[in-house]
């Protein structure tokens, strides 16, 4: 047998697929309303941060101050973005085959 024979054997079996069901451990259940009340707090605080940002638009054009608030509402809807989709995220990188 050829030293390249024996690389291709041991490369086939070490890409082999392994088969893994994941499974909640035991007393899982507090963690996951844990993370359910914390999601839900990021969309409140989200939802809290537009309605803020829209009342320093309209202070700063009715003073004529800086204008700070277009900052603040991409940071809440890039945050927004993040929390929203971080679950689609870590769902497709733990099931990619």
């Amino acid at each position: 047998m050829s030293a390249a024979q024996l690389f291709l054997d041991a490369v086939s079996v070490l890409a082999q697929q392994v088969n893994i069901t994941p499974e909640a451990p035991p007393g899982s259940q507090g963690i996951l309303k844990i993370v359910n009340w914390l999601s839900w707090f990021v969309m409140l605080a989200g939802i809290a941060a537009l309605i803020y940002a829209g009342g320093k638009f309209a202070w700063e054009r009715w003073h004529g101050g800086a204008v700070e608030a277009p900052k603040i509402v991409l940071g809440a809807l890039v945050g927004g973005i993040i929390a929203t989709s971080a679950g689609t995220i870590m769902t497709q990188i733990t099931t990619a085959k």
